[in-house]
Order: C-alpha cells, then structure tokens, then sequence
C-alpha cells in the first residue's frame, strides 16, 4: 500500500502502483462522448497516461497544458491520455476553453476499478474515491516504460521524463 500527501496530509492509496516493465492492466472507461473505452481502443500507440484528481484544479489543469503542448512535437502513433473523476462534461469544457484538442480526456465516472487497477485510489481524507497524481507511459505493447506517483498531490510530475520516455528517447 502505498502513502501520498496533499500539503503534507497523508493519504493512503489502494492497490499497487505498477512499476516500470509491467504490463498495463486493462481498464474501462468513459470517453467525452459516453463511451467505454478499453487500453485496447488505442491499439499499439504509444500511450502517456496522466492520471490526475480533477482538470478543475490549477495544478491538474497547468500539467495537462504542458502535456497537450508537448503533443505538437510527438512522432504518430503517440497518444496522451488524461484520466480523471470528472464528468466528461467537465473534462470536455476544461479541453474547450484551453484549447486542448490534442489530449484525450478519460472519466472514472462509472468506476472506481481504474484506480485501483493502477494503485492510485485515494482511501482517506478530503480526497477520498478521487486519484492521487501519476504518470505512466506505456510502449506499444502496453508495457509500463516510465512510472511517477507524484508524493505531493499538489506537485506536478516531471512532464519532461515523461515526454522523453513517450518519443522512446
């Protein structure tokens, strides 16, 4: 079981957080259009998924700028893929108003089984059944080349190791 903190509150998160080498497990969930979405639907991109509280929230919403930013300069086949408990409602809103058209936004809104899956389901506290702050990229057979679970909820990841490791630098 892994701990992260929001301002120096500890929160207790549930599952394990894969590690780099393994398989990304499978997950289903809802696009902007109400969809289910499988890690199958992106087939053998290569996949950066932020994982990430709430797109209403400054950090959450200036770490998925710098990613859709980021996307401009990726080679085909590379996705960025923006997980959150928002409503995709919500998500397709935040996409609108910055101007992300690149990110694919990913709601938990039927589920709570992705963060889980992933060991990113905060337990405990304000925060609770919404997910602490992650980075994962995965190659083109799902399988996990770079892993952050950022220990400060309030803290962005380093988007920089996690572009290099989605171009395969």
């Amino acid at each position: 079981m892994n701990h992260v903190t929001l301002q120096g509150a500890e929160a207790t998160l549930e599952g394990d957080f894969p590690k780099v080498g393994d398989v990304a497990p499978d997950f289903t969930l809802v696009d902007r259009d109400l969809n289910n979405v499988t890690l199958g639907t992106f087939g053998d991109s290569r996949k950066l998924l932020s994982i990430v509280p709430s797109l209403d929230t400054p950090v959450c919403a200036t770490s998925s700028a710098k990613f859709n930013e980021a996307t401009r300069d990726l080679p085909a086949k590379s996705v960025v893929i923006v997980v959150s408990a928002d409503l995709p409602f919500a998500m397709t809103r935040y996409c609108t108003d910055n101007q992300a058209d690149a990110l694919v936004t990913l709601s938990m809104m039927r589920s709570r089984e992705f963060a889980r899956d992933y060991g990113v389901l905060i337990e405990d506290g304000a925060l609770a059944g919404i997910t602490a702050r992650a980075v994962l990229v995965l190659d083109s057979a799902n399988t996990i080349v770079h892993a952050e679970l950022v220990p400060e909820i309030s803290d962005e990841p380093n988007h920089e190791a996690a572009i290099q490791a989605l171009r395969g630098d």
